[in-house]
């Protein structure tokens, strides 16, 4: 289900970089066609109860929605300004931040390997964000990072509460997404090919990784979750230049070898160790 969820996700940021449309506009019609392909899977799957599962994810499920919106908003910003590569190998922290917060904020002990990990692969991000200096894509870089940091926190806030089904949050995501963009986008100034683009996006792309994704992460261990994920960091990019051939700096490569191999290195210790740990 995760290689599955991950190779049906890897069109992402390709999509993202074939839509014309301004990115307000692509963010309100990304967040409203995944709110209403949720809302649809939500109805099917509960029924009458479905209300009653929306009403279970609390404030949690209020804060998962916010970062959701919030991830979406900066993760189209980011393949908008910066390369598909640059953005992906940065997303690809995002195991590291999720190590990072459910030490600070749930006060779990971190082992020595993944504080060792969270410095290398630091230092790979580092590496990326040298490669976009002078060259106009610091920000979207920037963005990247932010987007990375919002994953990791609904990692943890649905880790800490992985008893609630957090789909009604993705719901939420998407209304927050969509009203928010509504004073600046023109989602009626949109062609043909990018709403067929993005109805693919919403329906397609994004749902169905959210839904094996889910289930997932209760079959396998943690760590082999994050190892699977890696695959977008490969085959995003690679979609990318096959079909617009935007090639990446050097430092992209450097860096996200450096940060790809501490990830793969870190996912194998702890797997060996922890032996089914979840």
């Amino acid at each position: 289900m995760m290689v599955a969820g991950v190779l049906v996700l890897s069109p992402d940021a390709l999509l993202i970089s074939l839509i014309r449309t301004d990115p307000w506009t692509l963010v309100l019609w990304r967040g409203l066609i995944t709110a209403i392909t949720m809302t649809v899977s939500l109805l099917v799957a509960h029924g009458r109860g479905a209300l009653v599962e929306v009403g279970r994810i609390g404030w949690p499920g209020v804060v998962v929605g916010v970062f959701f919106g919030s991830s979406t908003l900066s993760f189209v910003m980011s393949v908008r300004m910066t390369t598909a590569a640059n953005t992906l190998v940065i997303i690809a922290a995002m195991p590291l931040f999720a190590a990072l917060f459910s030490r600070i904020f749930l006060r779990e002990i971190v082992p020595l390997v993944t504080w060792i990990a969270v410095t290398a692969g630091f230092a790979g991000i580092a590496l990326v964000f040298k490669g976009s200096i002078g060259g106009g894509s610091l920000l979207g870089d920037a963005l990247a990072l932010a987007t990375a940091s919002f994953m990791a926190g609904n990692f943890v806030i649905i880790r800490h509460h992985r008893k609630v089904s957090m789909i009604p949050a993705v719901v939420l995501g998407g209304i927050i997404t969509t009203g928010a963009m509504l004073a600046v986008a023109t989602p009626l100034d949109i062609t043909s090919g990018d709403l067929l683009l993005l109805a693919l996006m919403g329906s397609v792309v994004l749902p169905v990784p959210l839904a094996l994704m889910t289930i997932a992460p209760k079959l396998i261990p943690a760590a082999e979750v994050s190892l699977i994920m890696l695959l977008e960091t490969f085959l995003g990019p690679l979609w990318v230049w096959l079909v617009v051939r935007e090639a990446p700096p050097m430092e992209t490569f450097l860096g996200g070898g450096i940060l790809v191999g501490t990830l793969i290195g870190h996912s194998l210790v702890r797997m060996r160790g922890s032996g089914v740990e979840n």
